[in-house]
């Protein structure tokens, strides 16, 4: 079983879109857009790690969230389409979950902007889990051979220059409830959300860009003796852990697929995870990196991303960021 995960698209487009439409916190996104984030993100990286990954003998896709940059329609239209024409895969091998981008205002989150694009998607082998969070049903869950692909999400909208994340103490319940049921208990667990499970030491960056509840949802997980959280958000590909009472969780970041960088561990690409159809063991973790010359470089997944400058403090080469 063959999973690829890249997250933070950030496609963009603004085709149709009157000026009213910025009179709320696009207005500072689309500076920071104008600015900033446009001169590092470019849509010919995403559809070239969808050629990668069409071409790499994937079972299944898991994207974490910001597929877009300010939750417009004409942006969740350019998402659908690069689904189906540029990634094409069918919607039941692929499980996506929000960020905080695609929800960006009280109004994409009230009429469910995400889930009415990528209903599809999010279709739950177990639909009598999940409760309403911010626009859609979570968790939901696709049993696929070995592992149990279980999508979450963290987005929820928030003030200017804000971006950070929350499951609900509703949603948390939910995991609790699904992770005793037989068809998830015998399979490895694969969850997506798009906030690190891991918060930075600096309290006012974990509060302003963190993810405010992530020790309770933690606590969930206390019972499993392995498994997989999978996210975006920080734009580094990044390895971590988080230890059970019975063994430990593996916690792996993608960067953004839209992302040029000179950072060696912030450019463009995808991660790749194999795992054993028998143990559903983890066996293999690496990340597809892309090349100036369009290839793709096969690399580990970095430990420890204390180490790398993780914090949501910088951006691509060491300039300040900020998410909301």
């Amino acid at each position: 079983m063959r999973i690829a995960h890249f997250s933070d698209l950030h496609l963009l487009s603004l085709e149709g879109v009157g000026f009213h439409r910025f009179l709320n916190k696009r207005l500072t996104g689309w500076a920071m857009l104008r600015f900033h984030r446009k001169s590092v993100h470019k849509p010919h990286a995403v559809r070239a790690v969808a050629d990668e990954v069409g071409a790499a003998r994937i079972d299944h896709v898991a994207i974490t969230g910001d597929l877009t940059n300010l939750a417009l329609e004409s942006e969740f239209a350019l998402v659908k389409s690069f689904l189906e024409n540029d990634l094409g895969f069918h919607p039941d091998q692929v499980s996506v979950v929000p960020g905080n981008h695609d929800v960006y205002t009280r109004g994409a989150a009230r009429t469910r902007r995400f889930e009415t694009f990528f209903k599809s998607y999010m279709e739950s082998d177990l639909p009598e889990y999940g409760v309403d969070h911010h626009g859609a049903k979570y968790p939901y869950v696709k049993l696929r051979g070995p592992v149990a692909v279980i999508g979450m999400s963290t987005a929820v909208p928030r003030a200017p220059m804000m971006a950070s994340g929350r499951f609900g103490a509703a949603q948390i319940d939910q995991l609790a409830r699904m992770l005793e049921h037989p068809e998830v208990q015998r399979r490895n667990k694969v969850i997506l959300q798009h906030h690190p499970a891991h918060n930075v030491k600096n309290r006012v960056i974990a509060y302003l860009e963190g993810l405010h509840d992530s020790k309770s949802m933690l606590r969930t997980l206390h019972r499993l003796e392995h498994g997989m959280i999978l996210h975006g958000h920080s734009h580094i590909r990044v390895r971590r852990s988080v230890t059970t009472d019975v063994g430990s969780i593996d916690v792996i970041g993608a960067t953004s697929a839209s992302l040029l960088s000179s950072h060696p561990h912030r450019h463009a690409g995808f991660n790749l995870y194999e795992f054993d159809d028998t143990t559903t063991r983890l066996v293999r973790a690496e990340a597809h990196v892309l090349g100036e010359d369009g290839s793709f470089k096969r690399e580990d997944i970095p430990l420890d991303g204390g180490r790398l400058r993780e914090a949501h403090g910088s951006d691509a080469d060491g300039r300040p960021s900020i998410h909301g």
